[in-house]
């Protein structure tokens, strides 16, 4: 037979809710609608600085992210995971980078050809994906994503820690030598 809400003992859940906030007041806080977020251009804007056919915009939901974007009052908390959707123009691309410390999941909400590629140890791969389509790539492996098609698309980023450190870019590419903005600048 199965348990159900009122079978359980109450008393011996622990109180996940902050001390002096009623339920109401703590989902309030975890709760990020899509009317009041805004599109992040500026947070990869040095990538785009260097060459527009870098330029994508961040939307933050939970946590900052890796684009070193230090902090957004405007995001839940990130507990043990940061996400947010990136808006991917056509034609752009987000350059080969690593995430030595933190797997990172690609999921495709909009958008039909967006090649993902993947580099380690001088091994190169590349696929596709469309709509509905996840990849999850563990830390230590070079990722990169190419929206080869004629309209913009849209994904979901998450990564796997509340605080990725800042990822780097393999020493042969032109964006390893860029001078990012400190966290805070624009």
């Amino acid at each position: 037979m199965s348990e159900t809400l009122s079978d359980t003992n109450i008393d011996a859940l622990p109180n996940v809710i902050p001390e002096g906030e009623t339920l109401e007041s703590w989902i309030t806080k975890r709760t990020a609608r899509y009317e009041t977020r805004n599109l992040d251009w500026n947070a990869l804007k040095f990538q785009a600085d260097f060459d527009p056919k870098y330029k994508r915009a961040q939307m933050r939901y939970a946590g900052t992210g890796a684009t070193g974007v230090a902090a957004d009052g405007n995001t839940v908390a990130a507990e043990h995971f940061t996400f947010s959707t990136m808006v991917l123009p056509a034609g752009c691309e987000g350059p080969l980078h690593l995430h030595d410390d933190v797997e990172e999941i690609f999921f495709i909400l909009k958008g039909n050809k967006v090649k993902l590629m993947f580099e380690i140890n001088g091994e190169y791969t590349e696929t596709y994906v469309r709509e509905r389509d996840l990849v999850s790539v563990p830390a230590g492996i070079y990722r990169g994503l190419v929206n080869e098609g004629i309209e913009e698309a849209l994904m979901i980023v998450c990564l796997g820690t509340n605080v990725p450190e800042t990822p780097t870019y393999p020493p042969s590419h032109p964006l390893s030598k860029v001078k990012r903005p400190k966290p805070g600048q624009a």
